[in-house]
């Protein structure tokens, strides 16, 4: 099913880890080059009704690795607290957008928009994973909320997602939720880190073979092996390549 932006259901369409979030304007512009000011991280989320920014700053940390903050559908949004730092901005709201390609060295998002209770708001977003490889960065992500606004966005509804706690298939996607490529060993390992089972990678490859059948991740395929990735709702839109 293909729907413009002004159906009634809510989808999330791209996702941002790893993002800083400050104030915007010169004095805060020059406090973050020195690392100060009130910079948060957290995780950026884009859905066809709202821009929303969650904290990370209650993320376990094992061992020194970071467990990222991964959103699997809406209802997991909706579940996290509105209270500051998080931001939950209705696109609506959204008086001026405008993407930066490397504000302090890194790709970034400006958003002006109206609280009914603050007034006018300024917020900044930074991107902090850069890659040579990828084809999308945090700034292009303006140009997708405009025609969000307008209407004139096209995404498509996916089929209801499999149970990560019940399904071998629904792991694999809950993982795979960052929309980044993965192969089958990576996959197996990131499942065994967040579900603390023991995967078998014959299995997992098969898994992902349904999910392909069924239209939920793409096969991008390689001459040493095959790499696994979610399918965007927005499709060549793709805001997480």
């Amino acid at each position: 099913m293909v729907a413009s932006g002004s159906v009634e259901n809510e989808v999330i369409l791209a996702e941002e880890q790893d993002v800083l979030k400050r104030q915007s304007g010169l004095a805060k512009h020059v406090e973050a080059i020195f690392g100060g000011g009130d910079e948060v991280e957290g995780t950026l989320v884009l859905t066809n009704k709202r821009l929303i920014f969650v904290a990370s700053r209650d993320l376990e940390q094992v061992i020194g690795v970071r467990y990222h903050l991964v959103f699997s559908d809406v209802e997991d949004i909706t579940s996290v607290s509105p209270d500051p730092p998080n931001a939950s901005i209705p696109l609506d709201s959204i008086k001026k957008i405008a993407g930066h390609k490397g504000e302090i060295g890194l790709p970034s998002l400006e958003v002006q928009w109206i609280d009914p209770s603050q007034g006018e708001r300024n917020v900044i977003f930074h991107q902090r994973i850069t890659d040579t490889r990828r084809k999308r960065n945090l700034n292009d992500w303006a140009v997708v909320i405009q025609r969000l606004k307008s209407g004139e966005q096209k995404f498509a509804f996916l089929p209801p997602l499999p149970s990560p706690e019940k399904t071998l298939e629904g792991k694999v996607l809950y993982v795979l939720n960052d929309m980044q490529e993965k192969g089958v060993f990576r996959i197996e390992k990131e499942i065994e880190d967040q579900f603390k089972i023991d995967a078998d990678p014959d299995e997992v490859e098969e898994a992902c073979r349904k999910l392909v059948a069924s239209g939920f991740i793409d096969v991008v395929k390689d001459p040493a092996e095959n790499f696994y990735r979610r399918r965007s709702p927005l499709g060549e839109d793709d805001l997480s390549s």
